[in-house]
């Protein structure tokens, strides 16, 4: 086609009056920073434990006869969950009873000399008196006496000590049946029907897990921002009381139905970690927690008159944060910024880089190039 013929058709084009459209430059999306109230959730890596967990070993030795729980299995206070062998035990409570029915027999015959050795010293001491017999009879009487009350306090003692091994003995028979200290679940149980058991063997572990701990570590910088900012040493319980409800969320995402509440805080420093240890304490009604159980607890904590904006008008740039203030004439100048997370997965809370009526933009902010105009006022919209 000629130069001509181009000419020819760009007149008639204008020549019927048709308009070519223009591009149009919009508005990027802006927001007016304000001072606002939030609830930040701060999340914390836990591993649960029960209130009660109790380490079963026996107290005697012996052949284990029988398991009477299984792993896993909720018991009951004073249930019997192990039986060792007993019968050493029986015939040691045995030959104790028999040892004390001896001592017995001894102190009623002490008893019965004494008695008499009480009679015949009177008896010469009344004759003595009358001038009948000699000083020598008299002495010889009393020290028989004296050495009768003296059998007699012996054998005393020895029912004692024969009475005394007679109760050891049958509490040692009764450590033949193990029973459950607490109310709880049943853990692993490392022994079987047979093994020689002894104080060093551990059986199991019983998590009393009426109510469960949730320990975990909470940095220095949070508890004295949040907790100890003026607390004096003698008020740590009252301010522990003022923390809100916690939660604990499992390692799938699924929060657990029932609140908890922070119970105790260490009062030292970790050194290698700088940190405080922490218990958040969780009602187990239902049974649903396990020790050993990981997941996270969430404690929220009120931070008022903040600035809050949105995550995405924060562009990331190496080791900066920047945010892309609108200036008077409607261009970006870029602000360096230091944030913290609002917690919720879309906010950030800013600490330093902007201040209260500053205009920042939001969507398309890594989009901006320095001194660019985002607004046009023919086509803004309003917020």
């Amino acid at each position: 086609m000629s130069v001509f013929s181009i000419l020819c058709i760009s007149g008639c084009i204008a020549s019927c009056g048709l308009d070519i459209p223009k591009e149009k430059q919009t508005s990027f999306e802006t927001i007016t920073v304000e001072e606002s109230d939030v609830e930040i959730p701060m999340k914390f890596s836990a591993k649960l434990k029960g209130r009660s967990d109790v380490t079963i070993s026996p107290q005697v030795s012996g052949q284990l006869m029988r398991i009477c729980v299984t792993e896993g299995e909720r018991v009951s206070m004073g249930q019997t969950l192990f039986v060792i062998d007993s019968r050493n035990a029986q015939h040691e409570v045995e030959a104790a009873q028999a040892n004390l029915q001896a001592a017995q027999a001894n102190l009623q015959a002490a008893e019965a000399q004494a008695n008499s050795a009480k009679l015949e010293f009177e008896s010469n001491k009344n004759l003595f008196d009358k001038k009948i017999v000699s000083s020598y009879m008299l002495e010889n009487s009393r020290n028989n006496y004296n050495q009768a009350q003296a059998a007699v306090s012996q054998s005393k003692a020895s029912v004692a000590q024969a009475q005394s091994a007679v109760n050891r003995a049958k509490v040692n028979l009764g450590f033949c049946t193990i029973t459950a200290p607490v109310t709880g679940v049943i853990g692993e149980i490392n022994v079987r029907t047979g093994d020689q058991v002894s104080p060093a063997t551990n059986l199991t572990i019983l998590s009393g897990n009426t109510t469960m701990d949730a320990e975990f570590a909470v940095s220095e910088a949070i508890i004295e921002m949040q907790v100890q900012t003026g607390m004096k040493g003698d008020e740590k319980e009252k301010y522990i009381a003022a923390l809100p409800d916690v939660t604990f969320v499992m390692k799938n995402g699924t929060a657990y139905q029932h609140k908890g509440r922070i119970t105790s805080l260490t009062g030292v420093v970790d050194a290698a970690t700088g940190s405080l240890g922490c218990k958040a304490s969780f009602p187990n009604p239902e049974g649903h927690l396990f020790s050993g159980v990981q997941g996270t607890v969430v404690l929220p904590f009120q931070q008022n008159g903040v600035m809050v904006i949105p995550q995405n008008a924060v562009v990331r740039l190496q080791d900066k944060s920047l945010v892309y203030r609108v200036k008077a004439d409607s261009t970006a100048t870029a602000v360096t910024v230091t944030t913290t997370s609002a917690g919720n997965g879309k906010d950030v809370i800013v600490n330093s880089g902007l201040k209260v009526g500053d205009r920042i933009v939001t969507e398309g902010a890594n989009n901006v190039q320095e001194g660019q105009r985002v607004l046009f006022p023919a086509e803004a919209k309003e917020e």
